[in-house]
């Protein structure tokens, strides 16, 4: 049976990922971790919860908090991070810019290709730093 909790590709088979695949894996990785993190920090009521939820997930704090991890990516994790800015994308919502929305579809491409090497301990790691206030 296939553990999809511990999903292990091999590199190349995650290499020719898309981007956009990339991005959406990464979208689920990263709103559990601010997810986790909310309930970590005693933010877990009902409705603020939610609205903690999206304020952290939305395109344009994502893109803010990718900018802080920027200096600590590795080449190879840079690459990944450039390969899914430069993704096409047919929507950008309204309440981002095409950059921010850039941005942030960056930085889920990294955390679902980081994701499905398994390297959970990198994932927390720059997850830490963005979430340094």
């Amino acid at each position: 049976m296939e553990n999809y909790f511990h999903l292990r590709l091999p590199e190349d088979d995650i290499r020719n990922i898309s981007s956009i695949a990339l991005a959406h894996l990464g979208d689920a990785v990263y709103e559990l971790l601010v997810r986790s993190y909310l309930c970590a920090h005693g933010k877990a009521t009902g409705r603020g919860l939610h609205r903690a939820a999206v304020e952290l997930v939305r395109a344009e704090a994502q893109a803010a908090r990718s900018d802080r991890i920027l200096p600590l990516l590795t080449g190879e994790e840079l690459a990944v991070f450039k390969r899914g800015r430069n993704a096409h994308v047919n929507t950008i919502p309204h309440s981002a810019s095409r950059g921010e929305y850039l941005k942030a579809t960056a930085l889920e491409c990294l955390l679902g290709y980081l994701y499905l090497l398994g390297r959970t301990d990198r994932i927390n790691e720059l997850f830490c730093a963005m979430m340094e206030e």
